[in-house]
């Protein structure tokens, strides 16, 4: 195809927010040549943060992708790059993001640290196996500890961080690095004084007695590296053990590379994104050590007529096609539906198949994306991230392939909404409108649900924060002009059953003509560990109830589960074990045993112990020391449990689990306690028996509701 496939790079920029994706990126289009200006996030001019939202609030919130060349070693690589969020509000787009990516930069704050956004992302990257390398910015910063950041990953990622590089200087002095693995310093100076961007430029590395602990560091870090790397290669091994001194920058590129794609050590970089110092050696690292589409040589994926056998494909351009619909988007273009080819060549035009809804799709204009603006093209190659336009009915998770060769690629985890909240337009004229923009916001964000409360008649929408669904919404207004009113923030509870129980169901109703019956014998516990949805088992013997009426048995058991019976909420979780029942010739029919199994939900339920769920968040706190009684005392009174508190230099870390609904506010609440001066990240971590004291008035408000509807 006239392309090679090793030059190409998917990778993503992640990190805790505010430190310093976007500038990385930012630094990297305009090293590569693909912008003439650096933008910036916290003045609105960042190319990647192109939405309204996100230059206002100086914060990524969808993941930005755009393409540029980049050359290092004599060779031209291609960087297909995604810039994602930092808040945890939008960890849906990284999530998204990292399951097409094959390698990942993980941007540490200087400063800060591992902080907990980091953990987050760098826990949802190695769900997918991505290799990564570290860049610790904002090492100009007062405060900044390289050493720090090295010995915190250790400890809170449970990784090996291996410096290849040696910052020369700190803080403001902070001015170059020294390169491990050729022993070479850099340090980049303004060298034209009309110019606002440094140039890079070689330079003895610094020595004497001023310098003597740089040398030292040197000196414990190649050795930490080549130690490192040494178990790959018996003759590297051999090399190192006799004489060190004698090992080549050559033979230790191809060690290091192999010891990142296996995550066996993570290459550790510094620099100061801001102040321009740093980004080219990454960017070069990036081409060296992070893989190529073809390093894993194939993919795995299901068989498409069978779930259980796995399929391998080769990645290569001269294979059937196949990619994955990673993520839409409502542009001033249009819808943009974004994929990942994983392999064959992808042509304007051409007709493929789409596995869920098995039906053929004929691919509209084909466009290479650099953030908010387009450039089309005539064909998509394996390893490429593109976008088409002009094509309806697919969805976040879809694979398109080769109908000749169909396959199924693993689909993409969504997280379920946590927050709900109430959403009305002044004027009724403006209903249709409003749900049409939700269906379209639905279709971009799969973390993002709305549906009409059939007791109150109020249109709800849900999400993973009150910033997600703020920014969704500030974007529907934006776009549709519409005149929008929120209600209160709102718990998702969940329905749980705590006991098992068996029980027996008979439905029938009898009318002047053919009446309804259905018998049902079944046992009713709590699902499997690690089981959502409905968990249902057949184990009817001698026919007593037909085979073709046990499907409508199992859906009447997945339709009431939408309706629990305490209040209401969903129950997401339930086994059913069908063991016996009776049918009736001539008045049973699939009717019949479907709402059999209705009645029989409510009638079991009831015995078994329901108890209503309700979200708990993980929350992450940094505040100073003088604040720490307070923040732990506030946590107390939220019925919080606090599962660790470090003393760290810098701050203290506090980690605890907390009820969602006792933390709506809290960011402000946090800063008036602190002065402004403590920070928090908040994420779902699990699901737990709300006390019943507090259950009790949950169940009264929804049946006062539910009256005063009636």
């Amino acid at each position: 195809m006239g392309r090679d496939l090793a030059l190409t790079r998917n990778v993503g920029v992640m990190a805790h927010i505010d430190a310093g994706k976007t500038t990385v990126s930012e630094r990297m289009l305009f090293l590569s040549g693909k912008t003439h200006k650096i933008g910036e996030s916290h003045d609105g001019t960042a190319t990647m943060d192109y939405l309204t939202a996100e230059k206002e609030r100086g914060i990524t919130i969808t993941s930005a992708a755009t393409t540029f060349a980049w050359a290092c070693q004599s060779k031209t690589y291609q960087f297909n790059l995604i810039d994602t969020p930092g808040h945890v509000d939008f960890a849906v787009e990284v999530e998204r993001c990292l399951r097409v990516l094959d390698g990942a930069v993980a941007v540490f704050c200087a400063v800060g640290g591992v902080q907990p956004q980091s953990e987050s992302v760098w826990r949802q990257s190695e769900r997918y196996g991505v290799p990564k390398i570290a860049f610790v910015n904002k090492m100009d910063r007062d405060g900044a500890n390289f050493h720090s950041v090295l010995e915190q990953m250790k400890k809170r990622l449970g990784v090996t961080p291996c410096p290849i590089q040696i910052p020369i200087g700190h803080e403001a002095s902070f001015r170059g690095v020294v390169d491990l693995i050729t022993l070479k310093a850099y340090e980049w100076v303004l060298k034209d004084p009309k110019s606002k961007y440094p140039d890079m430029l070689e330079i003895p590395i610094p020595t004497g007695e001023e310098y003597a602990d740089l040398e030292k560091e040197i000196r414990e870090g190649r050795e930490q590296l080549l130690e490192a790397i040494a178990d790959l290669d018996e003759t590297f091994m051999e090399k190192y053990l006799t004489d060190p001194s004698t090992i080549t920058a050559d033979e230790i590129y191809p060690l290091v590379r192999k010891a990142t794609l296996s995550r066996a050590i993570v290459p550790v970089m510094c620099g100061s994104a801001k102040r321009d110092i740093g980004v080219e050696r990454l960017m070069d690292a990036v081409t060296l050590f992070l893989p190529s589409p073809i390093d894993k040589g194939h993919i795995e994926a299901m068989n498409a007529d069978d779930a259980e056998k796995v399929e391998i494909r080769e990645i290569s351009p001269d294979a059937p096609f196949s990619a994955l619909v990673f993520k839409i988007m409502q542009s001033d273009f249009g819808q943009l539906i974004f994929l990942r080819v994983y392999s064959g060549v992808l042509s304007t035009g051409a007709t493929v198949y789409n596995m869920r809804s098995k039906s053929k799709v004929r691919t509209g204009r084909l466009y290479q994306m650099n953030a908010g603006k387009k450039e089309e093209i005539q064909e998509c190659y394996t390893g490429d991230i593109c976008a088409l336009q002009g094509v309806k009915e697919l969805k976040t998770g879809d694979t398109l392939c080769d109908e000749k060769h169909p396959l199924l690629l693993s689909a993409i985890n969504f997280p379920e909404p946590v927050i709900k909240m109430s959403i009305e337009v002044q004027r009724q004229s403006d209903i249709a409108e409003l749900e049409k923009g939700l269906l379209a916001i639905m279709e971009e964000d799969p973390s993002f649900r709305f549906y009409t409360d059939q007791e109150t008649d109020q249109i709800i929408i849900a999400g993973m924060g009150e910033l997600h669904l703020e920014v969704r919404i500030g974007e529907l207004q934006e776009k549709k002009k519409l005149e929008i009113k929120l209600g209160e923030p709102q718990v998702s509870y969940r329905e749980a059953i705590t006991t098992s129980v068996e029980h027996r169901s008979v439905y029938k109703k009898q009318t002047g003509g053919r009446g309804k019956f259905a018998d049902i014998i079944f046992e009713m516990s709590p699902a499997d560990v690690g089981v959502e949805g409905l968990q249902f088992e057949d184990e009817v013997k001698g026919g007593n109830i037909p085979k073709e009426f046990i499907p409508s048995v199992q859906k009447g058991f997945e339709i009431a589960m939408k309706n629990g019976p305490l209040a209401g909420y969903d129950m997401t979780s339930l086994k059913i074990v069908l063991k016996d029942g009776s049918y009736h010739p001539v008045d049973s029919d699939q009717m019949s045993f479907e709402l059999c199994a209705k009645q029989a939900f409510r009638e079991a339920c009831v015995k078994a112990n329901p108890v209503l769920m309700e979200p708990m968040m993980l929350l992450n706190i940094t505040t100073p020391e003088d604040y720490v009684g307070d923040v732990i005392g506030d946590i107390n009174k939220r019925r919080g449990l606090i599962r660790d508190s470090v003393e760290e230099a810098s701050a203290h870390q506090i980690v605890c689990v907390v009820p969602l609904a006792n933390m709506f506010g809290y960011v402000t609440a946090l800063r008036t306690l602190t002065q402004g001066r403590a920070y928090s990240v908040m994420e779902f971590d699990h699901f737990e028996a709300l006390p019943e004291n507090l259950a009790k008035e949950v169940i009264e408000k929804k049946n006062l509701a539910k009256s005063v509807k009636k």
